[in-house]
């Protein structure tokens, strides 16, 4: 991957001119959702602002005017493409019938996870393990962008603590099972996990509150 054309001093001032103009946001939300879709597609692999500009129908000085460099147009399309996956994942969660478990919710997004963005968004947190002091932004995006979803999914009744304390687990284990699929897709090893998972957060789910 090569983020070496990323931009100008000058190229930041005209990304912060647009910012202030509703046309000029809505011209660089358009060329962002273009961006976004070659990621999803294509991955990381070879992502330059040129390869962006050439998705986006646009030149790369254009594409400077209105984000401030590669690394700035790569965090805003993982974020863009994560955004998407956590709100389909959640949406088929909740879509089930009333009478699905905790467990059973948690299955359930486990088919939108592998389905979407490709392994472009497990890729780019292997990036922020590379280069944490680069990339490390889009790592810990992905705890924020996805925690809320995944305590909502927990108990109503529940305390706060307790909901942000599962749906830590449940992100950790989802992590881990998707690292696992890109590496091997060993469907049923990782089906076998995912069960025991769900199988976990039913006796959770069925305990008393610990407080």
């Amino acid at each position: 991957m090569d983020l070496t054309d990323a931009g100008t001093d000058g190229a930041r001032a005209g990304y912060r001119r647009s910012a202030g103009s509703r046309r000029g946001e809505a011209r660089r939300r358009e060329l962002l959702e273009r961006v976004t879709d070659d990621l999803a597609v294509n991955g990381l692999v070879d992502f330059s602002l040129r390869r962006a500009a050439r998705a986006a129908g646009t030149t790369h000085k254009v594409l400077l005017y209105y984000f401030d460099g590669a690394d700035d147009l790569l965090g805003q399309a993982v974020f863009r493409l994560r955004e998407r996956r956590a709100s389909n994942a959640v949406a088929a969660a909740v879509q089930g019938p009333d009478s699905l478990t905790l467990g059973g919710r948690v299955r359930a997004v486990w088919p939108v996870l592998v389905a979407e963005a490709s392994p472009v968004l497990e890729q780019a947190m292997g990036l922020a393990m590379y280069d944490a002091g680069r990339y490390g932004e889009l790592g810990r995006d992905a705890a924020r962008q996805y925690l809320p979803g995944l305590v909502a999914l927990c108990s109503p009744d529940w305390p706060e603590q307790r909901k942000a304390e599962v749906a830590e687990m449940i992100l950790a284990a989802l992590r881990g099972f998707l690292i696992d699929w890109r590496l091997s897709e060993d469907a049923a090893r990782i089906g076998a996990g995912l069960d025991a998972l769900a199988r976990a957060l039913d006796r959770e789910e069925a305990a008393p509150d610990p407080q």
